[in-house]
């Protein structure tokens, strides 16, 4: 039994699929042509780097890094007494908001031609956003609604960001995937991942439970098709034990990156109909094994479904994921 599931695994790895109206659109996406920064090269996979950190121990088994996480610094934030911008993490992959207003309130991240949008809580409740599009110049424009989809700048700062290294943001929670030490998800990961020999391990592990206690919601799918705005929380997936594409896609998130697993959370379209949909893709410097049908090189991002393994369907019902577009990147 376990072997057909470690199979089934390694056969997906390389692939993604769907379900019909796997969920809602992401806050703000249009879709559109976007740079490609979802692969690390092989060079980059090297002992110096924080990744190699999840490595077996001299007494074997896997061992995951310190907890990354990400909070807003109060004392370090610049703004107004409205509006906070935390930029003082920007080396660790993120930027941090808090915004007081009675108004609706977006966050538009830009890097070169890229724009990211995000709704942000206006209460003054802290937001943490990933820079995902590498080293650069990011700008940072609070909006604020005017009138329908009408907004107007009341803040902007701009920062020159150098990472420690490009998987900081897939490291660490963000309003996409919030969790902290004290989640239940967390803690989950840790048990599952404690008895693996390695990283792929751990990886396999994740993924076999969420795939066989996590089942997707077709009544919060049709519920929220169409609408935007809306942000899982990846404790309640595991309770409810169902959930939509986003849902299976940032728990997946949540418990690799706390264990120390880079791991991005993809927006993009599937064909032949051209459906939005959520998947995951994760990255180990572990090198030296062969999937079912599929060679696995060292140094690269593998793509890691979720939602369409729940659903039950074989590898063949996606050919070779090329039908795959990615859009957005979290």
């Amino acid at each position: 039994m376990r072997r057909n599931k470690r199979l089934r695994f390694l056969s997906i790895l390389l692939l993604a699929a769907f379900l019909c109206g796997c969920g809602s659109s992401a806050p703000g996406e249009q879709r559109g042509k976007f740079p490609d920064f979802s692969h690390a090269t092989e060079e980059s996979a090297d002992d110096t780097t924080p990744i190699s950190s999840y490595t077996e121990s001299p007494k074997g088994g896997f061992q995951p890094p310190a907890f990354a996480d990400a909070v807003f610094h109060e004392d370090q934030a610049q703004g107004t007494d409205q509006v906070k911008v935390d930029v003082s993490a920007v080396s660790q992959g993120y930027v941090a908001v808090s915004v007081f207003s009675d108004k609706r309130i977006k966050l538009r991240v830009t890097a070169g031609d890229v724009n990211y949008d995000y709704d942000v809580a206006s209460d003054g409740t802290p937001c943490i956003f990933p820079l995902q599009c590498g080293n650069g110049v990011y700008s940072f424009n609070i909006m604020e609604q005017v009138t329908g989809s009408s907004y107007a700048k009341i803040y902007s700062v701009s920062s020159e960001v150098s990472m420690d290294d490009e998987f900081q943001p897939f490291l660490r929670p963000s309003e996409y995937s919030k969790y902290s030490t004290a989640s239940k998800c967390v803690k989950l990961a840790g048990d599952l991942t404690s008895t693996q020999a390695d990283s792929l391990g751990a990886v396999s592990s994740i993924f076999d439970y969420i795939c066989d206690n996590v089942s997707y919601d077709t009544e919060k799918a049709a519920a929220l098709t169409g609408t935007s705005g809306y942000l899982p929380d990846p404790d309640d997936t595991l309770d409810k034990k169902k959930g939509i594409c986003f849902d299976y896609a940032s728990l997946a998130a949540a418990m690799l990156r706390s264990q120390g697993i880079p791991t991005k959370i993809v927006f993009g379209y599937v064909s032949p109909d051209d459906l939005y949909h959520a998947w995951n893709m994760f990255y180990t410097a572990q090198s030296g094994w062969v999937s079912v049908g599929y060679d696995v090189k060292s140094g690269n991002w593998y793509r890691m479904d979720t939602t369409f393994s729940a659903g039950g369907a074989d590898g063949s019902f996606v050919g070779d994921g090329e039908n795959y577009v990615d859009a957005k990147y979290y």
